[in-house]
């Protein structure tokens, strides 16, 4: 009971702006130019306690804006005359250790602070060469090449002040636990634990006991993720043979903005990808079987807009981040529920506004309702006008 005493009132202060957080004035500048007005719900729960030192579990999932949350709260607590690493994020997908990377360094924009992401794929040479030389206080990475590298050495944990455990449940799930535990016993014993996580079943609670003392849980619940603003709809494609000319007469929609379409399985976002070539049509391809290169090229043409629309995978879905995003179109409908709101989460980001339109063949019906339960909104048919709402 003792423990739990230390627990002041100041941890459960709900802070509506970024200006009351008491943040570094170049962090906030960061904040500002990256453009974030407001906290979005977890930001305006989880970035305190973080920073005054508590551990904190956040169950929140993608498009909260949870990336946001441990970045400024990392950027906050760094003290910028060490150079060694003082923050070390963990995450399953290198796509996401890539993501946070630039995450960080944009809201650090005007600090002088180096992150550095150490994943799997790329040669470990470029992490040896950059540790050595010293600097980098942040690093972003996977629990792979993170072991590998605190192994070695290379990376020196004895000035680290926090472990962020990035989509916990996907590490569990992905096979990560014994590189996570391994990490973990190279940590100083004062090292802060902050684990955020979409679900928190046993195997996750399991490491919060073990790695975390007395810690905060903030719950941003699902009602609270972006659903809100954006347009959701439905074309009914009688079966599934329908379905890439109802894409193509859509096509030109697409354009209009930035567009991401989901398959379900690689094998389909492939065969998309070549169908709608085939027929001259400009797409992107994106799933977990391509090579780091590949993707890192990939991400790079959509980023910068030169590539309009993406074909993906659900898990390569959640790595990307690109505000210009307002349209997601899921070719198939998701295999289960809780998927849907990670790709149409994302495109209405922090409150932007979005446009979501599924493809239903007549057997997919059951599954649309079941969504739209589930998620208490409502899916309703196409309209004509549908380019005016993007």
């Amino acid at each position: 009971a003792g423990k739990m005493s230390r627990r002041n009132r100041k941890d459960d202060t709900v802070c509506s702006t970024f200006d009351e957080m008491g943040l570094k004035p170049e962090l906030l500048r960061g904040i500002f130019s990256y453009g974030f007005e407001r906290p979005s719900a977890i930001q305006q729960r989880a970035i305190r306690p973080i920073i005054t030192g508590r551990d904190v579990i956040a169950q929140s999932q993608s498009g909260t804006g949870k990336t946001a949350v441990f970045s400024i709260a990392s950027l906050q607590i760094i003290n910028d005359r060490i150079s060694d690493p003082q923050i070390l994020i963990l995450s399953p997908t290198r796509e996401l250790a890539e993501q946070t990377q630039r995450v960080v360094r944009s809201l650090g924009d005007f600090m002088k602070v180096k992150c550095h992401a150490c994943i799997g794929g790329k040669r470990m040479g470029e992490d040896l060469k950059l540790l050595d030389r010293g600097g980098v206080q942040v690093i972003s990475g996977t629990p792979g090449r993170v072991f590998d590298l605190i192994r070695r050495r290379a990376l020196r944990t004895n000035q680290l002040k926090a472990l962020i455990i990035d989509e916990a449940d996907e590490m569990l799930d992905k096979g990560f636990k014994e590189q996570i535990y391994d990490i973990y016993r190279f940590l100083p014993p004062s090292t802060q634990v902050v684990l955020v996580s979409a679900t928190l079943p046993g195997e996750v609670l399991d490491m919060t006991t073990k790695f975390m003392n007395d810690p905060i849980k903030v719950l941003v619940k699902r009602d609270e993720l972006t659903l809100e603003g954006i347009k959701q709809f439905f074309v009914a494609v009688e079966k599934e043979e329908w379905k890439f000319d109802t894409l193509c007469d859509l096509y030109d929609t697409l354009t209009i903005t930035q567009a991401v379409i989901f398959c379900n399985t690689r094998q389909k976002v492939d065969w998309l990808a070549r169908k709608m070539k085939e027929a001259s049509f400009t797409v992107s391809a994106m799933h977990g079987d391509m090579n780091q290169e590949t993707r890192d090229a990939v991400m790079e043409e959509f980023r910068s807009g030169s590539s309009r629309v993406l074909i993906a995978t659900d898990l390569w879905g959640r790595g990307i981040d690109v505000q210009q995003v307002s349209l997601v179109i899921c070719y198939d409908l998701p295999n289960n529920r809780e998927l849907y709101i990670h790709r149409i989460g994302r495109s209405g980001r922090f409150g932007r506004k979005g446009v979501a339109i599924n493809f239903v063949r007549n057997e997919d019906i059951r599954i649309l309702r079941d969504i739209e339960q589930y998620y208490s909104t409502q899916i309703d048919e196409m309209p004509g006008n549908v380019e005016d709402l993007i």
